[in-house]
């Protein structure tokens, strides 16, 4: 049997590499740009290697009852962990995903193809531009991972993007975003302050070093209209190899502060992760 080879292929936003792993066969993880994206097990789409990613499915197993189909929109692709898992999990889903960077979106297809009839439709275009163009109430989840060279970009972090979201989501809805940042968090908070003027609750899902600014790392950001079941995230992040805590309501409170809502005029990316925050080994 031949062993399978690294592809690296320049697409249109970076430099994308994709490595087999030794220790699980047919599992592959995507670096852009040195940085690791994503990690897929195309014998096991259930299997979430990263952590943020474990977070990510345990919050879209809890949304709804197991196994129930969802409407999904992806914003950012990488190498479609999170769709595929949703098509594994949840089977019957009806999933979009955007991804800006056609070039990566075509090697991850190339290389690592979807199941058929799998329910996930693929769009090249900006997250944001995308999202202002899709239809009112469509979405039971949205899940924003959108990066750029390590950054959110600006645009993604808006109260006029936020209520795009809040648009497009029904009203039983959930947006959750993959968001980082580090003490003092001057970004996480105003992203707390951004979302919570447009949807009545918020939860916040990190590791307790990163809360308590020992490092830098990701965040995840739930808003909803109704009550996020806080407690069954909390047993399911806390069983996890790293575990994390959710935080939500009077500690988020105090936890965001001051913050003010971001509008496109004062908006920035996500802080420059140091150097290491994010490498392999």
């Amino acid at each position: 049997m031949t062993e399978p080879i690294p592809v690296t292929r320049t697409t249109d936003h970076g430099t994308a590499k994709l490595m087999p792993d030794v220790d699980r066969e047919r599992a592959w993880l995507l670096t852009v740009d040195g940085a690791p994206q994503s990690y897929v097990d195309l014998d096991d789409p259930a299997h979430l290697e990263f952590e943020y990613a474990r977070r990510l499915g345990h919050v879209l197993d809890t949304v709804a009852q197991a196994g129930r189909p969802l409407d999904v929109l992806h914003l950012g692709g990488g190498a479609l962990t999170l769709p595929r898992y949703v098509a594994a999990t949840r089977p019957g889903s009806r999933q979009d995903v955007v991804e800006a960077d056609r070039g990566l979106l075509e090697l991850v297809v190339e290389q690592l193809p979807l199941p058929p009839a799998a329910g996930i439709a693929l769009h090249v275009a900006d997250a944001r531009a995308w999202l202002e163009a899709a239809p009112a109430d469509s979405a039971d989840v949205l899940v924003a991972d959108v990066f750029g060279g390590s950054r959110v970009p600006a645009h993604l972090t808006t109260l006029a993007y936020a209520r795009e979201a809040e648009r497009v989501l029904r009203a039983g809805g959930v947006y959750v975003a993959n968001l980082a940042d580090g003490a003092p968090f001057a970004f996480l908070r105003s992203q707390l302050a951004t979302f919570g003027a447009v949807f009545g609750e918020l939860a916040l899902i990190a590791e307790p070093g990163v809360l308590r600014g020992r490092r830098f790392g990701n965040a995840l950001l739930l808003a909803a209209h109704h009550p996020v079941d806080t407690a069954a995230l909390a047993r399911l992040t806390a069983a996890d190899a790293f575990p994390a805590r959710v935080e939500h309501g009077r500690a988020l409170r105090v936890f965001t502060g001051d913050a003010r809502p971001v509008t496109d005029e004062d908006a920035v990316p996500s802080p420059v992760p140091p150097d290491g925050a994010f490498g392999i080994g």
